[in-house]
């Protein structure tokens, strides 16, 4: 288990060196909007992480989720976030609305760039403020469920960097499902030999990874989920890896 301990502290460290920027462009935006373009540059830097590593932005490098993870953890119920909150209709619905309104807010507010940032700072303001209400009433993560950054980057980069279950090694402990910070259920995608994790929310932590107490998971690279298994050089030869390479287990 200490393991885990040393990942989720390391991963903890790394949220707070992202997390302060949230309240810099929420509260500084008010007095300087120019700080809202703040936030098109993160949708952009998201969504290209997205292409090659799936939700991975979301992990720590997103302001937002690092701040609710960092800040709400003790106080959060952590109750499960409902299935209708991860469905396609919402996530669609809160694409679509917030796409629209930035597109009419931007051709209202062109070319002023001041009135433009503005416009991101009060977009950012609210969108926070909800999902700090849902941090503390259900989850921490409950408003990173409908984000219209991680839904596109689940939808675009849900095959990249895999998160990747042996199914021969895999005692449905539940343990991985425990410890991600947004309710994926890895053990759920057990099959038959090496399978990809089928969750396209998954945040490419590897918390689970290093929480599992057979060694069953693995992040690794590529398309498909068993392919180019990469652990972090922290354990060379990993029962994951052999059978992506199709070597025999030990034992």
């Amino acid at each position: 288990m200490s393991r885990l301990k040393e990942a989720k502290r390391r991963r903890r460290k790394l949220q707070w060196l992202t997390a302060g920027l949230l309240p810099v462009v929420v509260v500084g935006g008010w007095f300087y909007p120019l700080l809202g373009f703040f936030i098109p540059f993160c949708m952009l830097v998201g969504m290209g992480i997205g292409l090659f590593r799936g939700r991975q932005w979301c992990n720590w490098l997103c302001p937002r989720g690092a701040f609710l993870d960092a800040t709400t953890e003790r106080i959060s119920p952590r109750r499960v976030i409902p299935r209708f909150v991860k469905g396609f209709p919402l996530r669609a619905a809160v694409v679509a609305f917030l796409a629209a309104m930035m597109m009419v807010q931007i051709i209202r507010r062109w070319p002023d760039p001041s009135a433009i940032g503005m416009f991101f700072v009060v977009m950012l303001t609210l969108t926070t403020l909800l999902a700090l209400v849902l941090a503390v009433t259900v989850h921490p993560r409950t408003w990173c469920s409908v984000c219209p950054i991680g839904s596109l980057a689940n939808l675009v980069g849900r095959r990249r960097y895999p998160l990747c279950i042996d199914s021969d090694l895999c005692t449905d402990c539940g343990l991985c499902g425990k410890v991600c910070p947004i309710q994926v259920k890895p053990y759920e995608s057990k099959s038959t030999a090496v399978q990809a994790v089928k969750d396209g929310d998954c945040l490419k932590c590897g918390l689970c990874v290093a929480g599992c107490p057979v060694e069953a998971l693995s992040l690794g690279e590529g398309e498909d989920g068993e392919t180019g298994i990469d652990h972090g050089g922290e354990r060379a030869g990993n029962p994951v890896q052999r059978a992506a390479a199709g070597q025999p287990r030990n034992g």
